[in-house]
């Protein structure tokens, strides 16, 4: 895996610093405790317009990025259509990889 951005999702993954899947995300967010939320490039419509809108509203930044494959198998899960990380620190740094990329 040379992508860093996955690279670090999976760190923080193993840091239990993630919440995956629609459901986990959408509560991470609506307690406040999501930092940064990814959507999947491939996923549904509904999915990414539900998050959008929530994420908005709590104003959580949200980055579109990977495929429902990269991003469950980075961290070491199944497809995921979005995945929400819990700490600030790697919430900025995956901000700034994406910014540069």
């Amino acid at each position: 895996m040379h992508d860093k951005v996955l690279a670090l999702l999976g760190l923080a993954q193993r840091a239990r610093f993630i919440a995956s899947g629609n459901f986990q995300v959408e509560e991470a967010v609506a307690k406040r405790k999501a930092k940064l939320v990814l959507i999947a490039e491939d996923a549904a419509a509904n999915t990414r317009d539900g998050l959008e809108k929530i994420t908005y509203h709590y104003g959580i930044p949200v980055i579109i990025y990977g495929t429902k494959e990269t991003l469950g198998h980075s961290i070491g899960k199944e497809d995921r259509s979005c995945v929400a990380v819990l700490d600030e620190g790697f919430a900025a740094k995956i901000r700034d990889l994406t910014v540069t990329q």
